[in-house]
């Protein structure tokens, strides 16, 4: 786990000392992400920094790392950001078959090995979390490469002096003047995140600075532009369970889990887990205890009552055996620690579930440096509540087009709150036009009165059109999951889970998004996820032996926030929110006056606006600090120890 910077000059560009300072300083504002040895490499194109976070093969494996066959040694150059699950396998069948020679006992060898002799096929034999990038002596190019579901981040740029990869957008931005990139605001970019509460992917909120796609690689070459391909397409396929074989089925998904588990468990270092209230989480925790039966938990909490799920975690904790730390997280330093959270985000996230889990990475890293945790199992195993509409939803299927048009008109003038308003809007639209991920907060209307740069053709539908058109003729479930693969999850669920736990220098490990995982979630039928009264029925089912009863059935809450109280009482977040406000030099993308409004009528009980006002708040503290400079947070200088 760790933070890279590559970069590959235009041939007109001459790669000088100064310049490879730069690369240098810029890789210096991602310490955070690998405080145990930072280091910097280059030639006559490429320049490369890099900061590790030692946690297999502490001694060796450092980066940039220097890999060839025997016939060229020094052929490749690497930075790699993440871990390789199967990198023990994978050695041995590189060396059985090709005679491959190691130097090290790490897994970043493993990427370079595999890419030499079978090209990008060896994208699609890597169990793990990556993004890297490689620099090819030879044929003089530059592979950079992402996990498939898009756990490691990689942004890229062009310039007119080269392009650019790096592991967090600060480091792309301290190089904007250096190389001619284009970091002016993208306001499109703006619009998406204020419907969805992320920036989309490959988007950013600066016009020239995009994300490579999860699944995907790019090839550059020096003066050229990067080719980017997409290697892999999740598929949901599903297979009927037949009479008999639903033991058989739950067995499959229990074994894929195991040995996911035992290989996320592969580290030199001391592996933790985080801990909530749900079945994933738990689930995780007790499958490590099998290879680690010393294993530390940890979780987090409010104070108010109704938010913490502190008390089933030390009991989900005692049963399975596992020792518990948790974290209790007041008003005071939720708020004082926004500016530092936001700054470690790059791009603005309005899940205020990250906060939490900023405190619990800080907690947990002061007893670990690793951690695993239940990211991925609501997309792959149908989790999400929102997923059981199709089934509310399903009388609306059966009448004729028109007639469903016509009751959406028919809510429209109909008081907002009232009882069946939301299921006549809803039933009265498709899939497509209805569905844009588990997010929904602002209406058109009430988008158009806080934008003032809103445009109505800028709509989610630029988003997920593409993706819903790979899906056609899938269950509706399916195409739910198959969006939120590409949306939700990567957007914002593992952009908080990395973005917090490397801003303390801790490596999250996600054992439920795995390749093999996925394949057997993937042929799931539509009843083995969804039921009326539950969600994941065949992971609950597959999960009975291993977690705790009173786990097994449980909704599903994550870490939940107190944002509804504490932006109506008076106190240091509501406080916060109307300097914040008054402040802010936004005015030009957001009407003020309609924000300070909103926390008028939120704070006197007359409407309840917190989770639009979150994702306001949270993006003009972004503004503050990207745009106009006017805030400044106070980042720690990282520094734990290379062994834990």
């Amino acid at each position: 786990m760790c933070g890279l910077l590559a970069l590959i000059t235009d041939p007109s560009a001459e790669v000088t000392g100064d310049l490879v300072e730069e690369v240098s300083k810029a890789s210096r504002l991602m310490r955070h992400r690998g405080p145990d040895e930072p280091g910097t490499w280059s030639d006559d194109h490429v320049v490369f920094g890099f900061n590790r976070l030692s946690i297999i093969d502490i001694a060796h494996s450092h980066q940039p790392l220097r890999w060839g066959p025997p016939e060229a040694p020094n052929r490749y150059e690497l930075v790699f950001n993440g871990e390789i699950y199967n990198y023990l396998e994978l050695r041995e069948q590189l060396a059985a078959e090709f005679g491959a020679v190691f130097a090290t006992d790490g897994d970043s060898e493993t990427i370079a090995a595999a890419y030499h002799h079978w090209g990008t096929e060896a994208l699609t034999r890597l169990r793990g979390m990556f993004a890297f990038a490689l620099w090819d002596t030879v044929e003089k190019e530059l592979f950079c490469a992402r996990d498939p579901f898009g756990i490691k981040p990689l942004f890229m740029a062009t310039g007119s002096r080269g392009t650019v990869f790096g592991s967090e957008k600060k480091c792309l931005l301290a190089l904007a003047d250096v190389l001619g990139l284009d970091h002016t605001l993208d306001e499109r970019a703006v619009q998406h995140y204020t419907v969805l509460q992320y920036v989309p992917e490959p988007e950013t909120l600066h016009r020239g600075i995009r994300r490579l796609e999860s699944g995907s690689y790019a090839r550059v070459r020096p003066g050229r532009p990067p080719q980017v391909t997409r290697y892999f397409k999740p598929r949901f396929s599903p297979v009927p369970f037949r009479p008999g074989d639903e033991q058989s089925r739950y067995a499959e998904i229990t074994a894929a889990l195991e040995d996911s588990v035992a290989k996320h468990m592969r580290a030199d270092v001391t592996v933790g887990a985080f801990l909530s209230g749900g079945i994933d989480s738990t689930a995780i925790a007790a499958l490590a205890m099998r290879h680690n039966p010393k294993l530390i938990t940890f979780t987090t909490g409010f104070e108010r009552e109704g938010f913490s799920e502190i008390d089933v975690a030390v009991a989900s904790a005692e049963a399975i055996g596992a020792r518990h730390v948790a974290k209790v997280v007041g008003q005071e330093e939720f708020v004082a620690a926004l500016p530092e959270i936001v700054w470690y985000l790059d791009e603005p996230v309005a899940d205020p579930a990250l906060v939490p889990l900023f405190f619990i990475a800080r907690e947990a890293r002061k007893h670990v440096k690793v951690v695993l945790s239940g990211e991925g199992s609501d997309e792959l195993f149908g989790g999400y509540t929102i997923y059981r509409e199709p089934l509310s939803l399903k009388p609306f299927d059966y009448l004729p087009r028109r007639v469903r048009r016509s009751l959406g008109r028919v809510s429209r003038p109909l008081p907002e709150g009232m009882r069946g308003k939301s299921l006549l809007h809803r039933g009265s639209l498709t899939l497509e036009e209805r569905y844009y991920g588990n997010a929904r907060s602002f209406s058109d209307e009430q988008l158009r009165a806080v934008l003032r740069i809103f445009r109505p053709e800028w709509t989610h539908t630029d988003v997920t059109a593409p993706i819903y058109a790979e899906s056609v003729g899938w269950d509706p479930v399916a195409r739910m999951q198959h969006l939120d693969l590409f949306t939700w999850l990567r957007g914002d669920i593992l952009v908080k889970a990395d973005k917090m736990t490397m801003a303390n220098s801790l490596e999250l490990r996600v054992p439920f998004l795995d390749p093999e995982v996925f394949a057997v979630a993937s042929r799931l039928p539509v009843d083995q996820k969804i039921t009326r009264s539950t969600t994941k029925y065949a992971l609950r089912r597959a999960l009975e032996s291993i977690v705790p009863p009173h786990v097994l059935n449980r909704p599903k809450l994550g870490f939940p926030v107190p944002l509804r109280h504490w932006l109506r009482a008076s106190g240091p977040l509501l406080d916060w929110a109307y300097d914040l406000v008054a402040a802010s030099q936004a005015d030009r993308l957001i009407d003020t006056a309609t924000v300070t409004r909103m926390l008028d009528e939120h704070r006197t009980g007359a409407g309840d606006h917190s989770r639009r006002l979150w994702t306001v708040l949270i993006f003009m503290l972004w503004h503050a600090i990207f745009i106009e400079g006017s805030v400044t947070p106070q980042i720690r200088e990282p520094s734990y120890p290379v062994q834990l």
